[in-house]
């Protein structure tokens, strides 16, 4: 599933296609809201929360999602298109651009967009970014495991499964130790600046090395040598229950279990 630094990217795209530009072409391909037509409606704004996007027309909200499957790309007029039509979720066109959602995991139209993120915590890449608010909100469940608290973007908006794992090895902290058991001031401060620093890449990376192949600590390196000590990473799943069980990776050595029971 992207996170919340590609949906940070895919918003940019898309206030370069449409903010400010009245809509010639308004198709919502989804049986709910098939009547729904804003074409002769200028868009007042678009912009990104958490992984949730947002663009903003007629005095409603367009709402999107990409789940696993998703994206959106962006045209010329009359450019053939890299997807095929039937995977196609809604057709926004201007006089000199065509943005397309393509297996869009969520299309909604609201009147508001706290209805689809109200309950979200504070976004790593939003404006009011609260990182005090953030590390109060994992500190709310000390016996969850913090692989999992991190994922949870009713405490902080954005991270994904790439992150969690990443910032879990830099800190030195075994994903399925407990909340309690962890300093969340910096884990939150390396959880902001990671996602700030690849932003504006394509390619992100935490080692620092943009070869490819060499962009990560332990995330996809199962059984392969820890960069720091050797060690074999090890591979794992977690979740709150299973069927929301996610792949985690860590270093043994790097990454002392502290407080983490047998049934983890």
């Amino acid at each position: 599933m992207p996170e919340g630094d590609t949906v940070w990217r895919t918003a940019n795209t898309l206030r370069d296609a449409l903010d400010g530009k009245v809509l010639t072409v308004c198709d919502v391909r989804v049986p709910r809201y098939a009547t729904v037509d804003f074409s002769g409606h200028r868009v007042q704004a678009v912009h990104s929360v958490g992984k949730h996007l947002a663009i903003e027309v007629a005095h409603h909200v367009i709402h999107s999602h990409l789940k696993m499957e998703g994206a959106w790309h962006v045209y010329r007029p009359g450019t053939r298109w890299r997807r095929p039509a039937y995977q196609a979720r809604i057709v926004l066109a201007t006089d000199d651009r065509v943005a397309v959602g393509f297996e869009l995991g969520v299309v909604e139209i609201l009147d508001t967009l706290d209805e689809a993120v109200g309950y979200l915590g504070p976004d790593l890449l939003g404006p009011s970014w609260d990182a005090a608010l953030a590390v109060a909100n994992l500190a709310a469940e000390p016996g969850r495991p913090i692989g999992l608290a991190l994922l949870d973007q009713r405490n902080l908006a954005g991270l994904g499964n790439v992150y969690r794992n990443e910032i879990c090895f830099v800190r030195g902290v075994d994903p399925r130790t407990p909340v309690r058991e962890v300093e969340l001031a910096p884990m939150v401060d390396l959880s902001y600046r990671s996602i700030v620093a690849n932003k504006d890449r394509n390619a992100r990376t935490f080692t620092g090395d943009l070869r490819a192949g060499r962009h990560f600590w332990v995330y996809g390196r199962d059984g392969k040598p820890c960069r720091r000590c050797g060690t074999a990473v090890r591979f794992g799943l977690l979740g709150d229950d299973p069927t929301e069980e996610r792949q985690i990776y860590w270093c043994p050595r790097c990454q002392p279990p502290v407080g983490v029971t047998a049934a983890q």
